[in-house]
């Protein structure tokens, strides 16, 4: 069974950027989508960005646009989340997640109809902390 392993995070002040990464073990080609979600304490699971398997599609939950950027090496068969600009309220733990979902292979992919896939997924990583601080 595919597992994914996320890593990157850690402590960055308001403003500064960290790249985390999703390493996959096994195959993925029998998945469609990717997600990057978060969780800050005593809130909901958001998800933040989603990428179709083949990288070519990218979509971006409104509070990330702009600012987090999601891509995929094959080679490395890892997925990255480039965040900039990062804010307190960003503070969160960032997780990974790949789901079942042929349709998100048509363009134009969002987001929003898949999120709950991908939270349904039983393909998630452990999570990497990031804290932003003054």
């Amino acid at each position: 069974q595919l597992k994914l392993v996320e890593s990157g995070g850690g402590l960055v002040q308001p403003g500064g950027s960290l790249r985390l990464s999703c390493a996959a073990s096994g195959s993925t080609s029998r998945f469609h989508i990717m997600g990057w979600f978060r969780q800050a304490p005593g809130k909901e699971r958001e998800g933040l960005s989603c990428i179709s398997n083949g990288g070519a599609m990218t979509d971006y939950a409104d509070s990330v646009k702009g600012r987090f950027t999601v891509s995929r090496d094959y080679a490395k068969n890892t997925w990255y989340l480039q965040m900039n600009d990062l804010q307190l309220e960003d503070t969160a733990v960032y997780y990974c997640a790949a789901g079942l979902a042929p349709l998100a292979t048509l363009p134009p992919l969002t987001c929003s109809p898949y999120w709950e896939i991908l939270m349904d997924s039983d393909i998630w990583g452990q999570g990497t902390q990031v804290t932003v601080q003054d």
